[in-house]
């Protein structure tokens, strides 16, 4: 089945939830258990075929990237020779092959001494080693990809613990003048935010028998470790961190967004609440605004009509096209809260303005002893970050009535 059929398919079923929805409504507006049942299988058919879409425009993607041409074509002028890049520390092959090996291997004297030098300039303080160059993009790639704050945020490299970054905290503005008459002053205020290096770590168990099995694919794995745990964290600390310890996430009362509609029910969202929200974030914030929440919040949002009997969420029809509401994308998070009383339970703003400092190196260290009595072999990863929000006006939040 192409994307159009797929596309086609899903606003058929879309259509229909629709219609089931306003006919088997009760008197006081709401479904009995039984159709409400019948209502969120409907639903779940309709997010299932957005996944399978979703996935076909990806792999669109990579098929249209793989048929670009692999050189270029003849010209006038010949090309001059491409320059060798020169590969120095943990970006040689020389490093990465004596890191996975020193991960295999317990005994270092094993290694040859023209691999134990290589390992010297990724030796960290602790008696880990820093990952290879490469390794350490694909994790940094993975988890952007995993999570959705990294996804849209300002991600940026840091080769201390501490940096400190200048931010405008108001604006200045300018004023009509009469003939020959004084400038009045108004220069912007400037502030300052200072990023940490707070570390987040995990230990990933091995078996021996595993690890002594070349075909058993060791870096694959703690690929896929590193970014579910690390990953889950990150967003965690992004969203509700409180900055002790851990970065300053978008819903902390200090630090942390602006709280732009409060819900006059503890338990439920209407429809011009988030049309409350959606302006009472500034214009040129809302251009590259997203949507965040969790899913059960966004099972009530899917129902909002607006005053003309508009659903606010409108699915995207066209290739690679997202789902919206109120005309910009949305994401689910897990880590967002769900709807209660007093909590913070949708983010809309522009994420580039939550800025996520990495600190250069993530160490793994291979614990050999700790868990031998289990026929494992541990391995302790971590990376060292922070996160906060550098113009809290630039992100809006939908707060619950206490």
């Amino acid at each position: 089945m192409t994307i159009n059929e797929l596309r086609q398919k899903r606003a058929q079923k879309l259509a229909a939830a629709r219609a089931f929805l306003e006919s088997n409504r009760n008197n006081d507006g709401v479904l009995s258990a039984e159709d409400d049942a019948a209502y969120t299988r409907m639903e779940n058919e309709i997010t299932a075929l957005g996944n399978e879409i979703s996935r076909m425009e990806r792999l669109e993607a990579m098929d249209a990237k793989l048929s670009f041409p692999v050189s270029a074509p003849i010209t006038e002028k010949p090309e001059q020779p491409a320059k060798t890049e020169i590969k120095t520390g943990r970006a040689t092959d020389e490093y990465k092959k004596a890191f996975w090996n020193a991960t295999r291997h317990k005994d270092k004297d094993k290694l040859t001494p023209e691999m134990r030098n290589a390992l010297q300039v990724g030796t960290d303080s602790e008696g880990g080693y820093l990952v290879p160059d490469e390794f350490e993009k694909m994790l940094i790639a993975g988890l952007g990809d995993a999570t959705v704050i990294r996804s849209h945020a300002y991600v940026f490299k840091t080769s201390n613990g501490l940096h400190k970054i200048p931010v405008v905290a108001s604006h200045g503005s300018a004023a009509w003048i009469d003939e020959e008459g004084a400038y009045t002053e108004s220069d912007d205020a400037f502030g300052q935010v200072q990023l940490d290096a707070h570390k987040v770590g995990t230990i990933i168990k091995v078996s021996e028998e595993l690890l002594n099995d070349s075909a058993f694919d060791l870096e694959g794995y703690i690929y896929s470790e590193f970014i579910r745990r690390i990953g889950d964290k990150e967003e965690e600390a992004f969203i509700t961190g409180n900055g002790s310890s851990k970065p300053t996430g978008i819903l902390n009362a200090t630090g942390g967004g602006q709280v732009g509609v409060t819900t006059a029910s503890a338990t439920a969202i209407t429809a011009d609440e988030l049309i409350d929200l959606f302006y009472s974030l500034k214009a040129p914030y809302r251009k590259n605004a997203v949507w965040v929440f969790n899913d059960a919040t966004m099972k009530i949002v899917r129902k909002l009509k607006d005053g003309s009997g508009q659903y606010l969420w409108q699915p995207g029809l066209k290739d690679g096209e997202a789902d919206t509401i109120l005309g910009r994308p949305y994401f689910t998070s897990a880590a967002v809260p769900t709807v209660a009383a007093g909590a913070k339970t949708v983010i809309f703003g522009d994420l580039n303005y939550y800025w996520i400092g990495d600190r250069e190196g993530i160490t793994f260290r291979r614990l050999n002893e700790l868990y031998a009595g289990n026929g494992q072999v541990g391995f302790l990863a971590s990376k060292r970050l922070d996160g906060k929000t550098v113009l809290p006006e630039a992100i809006k939040l939908l707060q619950q009535h206490a």
